[in-house]
């Protein structure tokens, strides 16, 4: 199931000439929406509806050439496609809140993607919903959120920074395909997580050292060429100015959600549904060789 309940998007820049409300205006639940500009008018409304827009809420348009421009150095020109599609939504939340990721119709991008690549990109304490009209991959639509939060915000964030989100992102996807989407995306939190803790290395050999130690700790085993990619990836992590404290952070934040919700009242239901889900299997099976006996003697 490529679906969880945290994560999200993409990146791109440069504003167009749309309004801005500043850092200082900003408000818990102030609202800002990115639009495919390729949207027909028909899926635009119907999108609009969907994220349930106040009137009030800033609008900002997304272009091809944007996705291009930050995917382009990652993925093929075939994989970003030729139109601008994925839309969404971010909401500002309360400081100190954390990230808080929903998607609709995004096939190939988990919301644990999303979530590490706008920790990387400095996006925080804001819930964002990505979607589109029909089915997408979701690569391209880091690009809006990046773009919807240096709105709401007013604060630029660096190309390279920008440009090292995305590569997280496509990076990510890829090595889901071979190692499986979670595997994939707890391995590249798991580093993350021990460059904010302990400092990012200073040289080539010290960051491969720590993806071996990630992959060795969550028991994954990667090839030459993953290995390679990965230490690529945060060998570029290294040169941006990324900010470490923060991305640990929200890292610890995302922890603390999902402890939270382990332990509620609805977590603790969500996990006996499954336990049960699984119980009714086995006594299933256990009912196929048996010839129905246990059936018989549990009644």
């Amino acid at each position: 199931m490529k679906k969880m309940w945290i994560g999200m998007l993409a990146a791109a820049v440069v504003l167009f000439t749309i309004p801005k409300i500043s850092l200082a205006d900003a408000a818990v639940g102030d609202v800002i929406v990115t639009l495919g500009a390729d949207l027909s008018s028909t899926d635009r409304q119907k999108v609009l509806d969907e994220l349930n827009v106040p009137d009030n809420a800033t609008k900002v348009t997304v272009t091809n050439k944007e996705e291009h421009e930050y995917l382009g150095k990652y993925i093929s020109k075939a994989q970003i496609g030729t139109r601008a599609i994925s839309s969404s939504s971010i909401t500002v939340e309360k400081k100190g809140s954390g990230l808080d990721v929903k998607t609709h119709n995004i096939d190939s991008i988990t919301d644990e993607m999303y979530l590490n690549a706008l920790m990387t990109a400095g996006v925080k304490d804001a819930k964002v919903y990505v979607t589109a009209p029909f089915e997408v991959s979701g690569t391209a639509a880091l690009t809006g959120i990046i773009k919807a939060y240096e709105v709401s915000s007013d604060k630029a964030i660096s190309e390279d920074v920008k440009q090292v989100a995305n590569q997280e992102l496509v990076t990510t996807s890829d090595l889901g395909d071979k190692i499986g989407d979670k595997n994939a995306s707890a391995l590249i939190a798991n580093i993350k997580e021990d460059f904010a803790k302990n400092g990012v290395p200073d040289t080539k050999a010290g960051i491969e050292k720590k993806v071996d130690d990630a992959a060795s700790n969550l028991n994954i085993t990667l090839t030459d060429a993953q290995k390679d990619q990965l230490v690529s990836l945060f060998n570029k992590m290294k040169n941006a100015k990324i900010d470490w404290g923060q991305v640990g952070d929200q890292l610890d934040k995302a922890k603390d959600k999902i402890t939270k919700f382990i332990q509620s009242d609805e977590g603790k239901s969500f996990i006996q549904k499954v336990i049960d889900f699984f119980v009714s299997i086995w006594n299933a099976i256990v009912s196929v060789f048996t010839g129905g006996s246990q059936s018989g003697a549990n009644s």
